[in-house]
């Protein structure tokens, strides 16, 4: 079943088309992730769908119910922002049961609802506190709970883990997919970085300029990506692209090579570079290259370096050339 479906939808600030005519559907219990760079479209389209800003044409369907004109409270979604946005002087309990008191919910429903959410979400022993006696991981959890309570039909997230540091950014992304498999509930997720967006997805919508590049699994993005765009925003380190006669052996404008799909070697090669840096993380070695096709990438297992300013040959491994014609368009 289909649990949001975007008709045809727009989004103009005056003269500015920032959301140019978009289709999209989501399927019930998907995690979705919109992803892409600064300033693409997807926060403004996340809100859109939560009603936080007005389409300027097109629908918005939820649960097969036409939502373009209801007010966010009426379209059956939760939202969680970046900013945490907590009373500081109510206790974790309050906050999270603050919504359901403004609906008016009894006291002993409210109760049942927050201590689930609190478990769910590792927070039973914290119910006591104030935001400030919390870490920053812990203020997220309760917004996210505050959300829960709600028990609505899409959760939408933007950018929720911008504020945090890298390793409470792992840790909070462990515990938003647990919640997704616990709840089962349509999730969309907004994010600039791509490796949440690899890591956490059912399905990503990759944007740019206000238009869907692609949409599909992390897999499809990353093994078949639909244009130079998203080949080059999707993977860390970014793929290698080559044009010139290297592209034309193959028939191509431009092709690309992931740095784990490049093979290096002191002996023979199908071109030569010389190393500029090696950065050894133990696991992976990172090489990078001058070459006359342009600066390049390698990946290599393990701790595998060469020293700054050798020679060494690399070939593109069978199979995993990617090509592009002059339009930037898969072929």
């Amino acid at each position: 079943m289909t649990a949001i479906a975007l008709k045809n939808l727009t989004k103009s600030f005056g003269k500015v088309s920032v959301i140019p005519d978009l289709d999209l559907d989501i399927e019930a219990g998907e995690f979705v992730v919109f992803v892409g760079p600064s300033g693409c479209g997807k926060s403004t389209l996340l809100r859109m769908i939560a009603g936080l800003e007005d389409a300027t044409s097109g629908e918005i369907w939820i649960r097969g119910r036409e939502v373009s004109d209801l007010p966010p409270v009426e379209r059956g979604i939760s939202m969680v922002f970046q900013s945490y946005a907590l009373y500081p002087h109510m206790t974790v309990f309050n906050n999270i049961a603050f919504g359901l008191e403004i609906a008016g919910l009894a006291k002993d429903m409210i109760r049942t609802k927050v201590e689930a959410a609190a478990e769910i979400l590792n927070l039973t022993n914290y119910l006591d506190r104030k935001p400030a006696q919390l870490s920053g991981g812990q203020r997220q959890r309760v917004a996210i709970g505050r959300a829960i309570v709600r028990e609505p039909e899409v959760f939408l997230f933007d950018e929720p883990l911008s504020n945090l540091d890298a390793a409470l950014r792992i840790q909070m992304r462990l515990e938003i997919i647990r919640l997704h498999q616990s709840l089962d509930t349509t999730m969309i997720y907004v994010t600039h970085d791509q490796v949440e967006a690899m890591t956490m997805a059912d399905r990503i919508a990759v944007f740019d300029a206000g238009r869907i590049q692609q949409f599909g699994t992390p897999s499809e993005l990353y093994n078949r990506p639909s244009n130079l765009f998203v080949a080059g925003f999707i993977g860390s380190p970014k793929m290698n692209f080559l044009t010139g006669a290297a592209a034309a052996q193959y028939d191509a404008a431009t092709i690309g090579v992931r740095p784990e799909h490049l093979d290096i070697s002191v002996d023979k090669g199908d071109f030569e570079g010389v190393v500029q840096v090696a950065e050894n993380l133990g696991s992976d070695t990172f090489t990078y290259l001058e070459t006359d096709h342009g600066e390049l990438t390698v990946r290599t297992e393990g701790e595998k370096s060469f020293d700054v300013g050798q020679p060494v040959y690399l070939t593109p491994r069978a199979g995993r050339v990617h090509k592009f014609d002059a339009n930037g368009n898969a072929v």
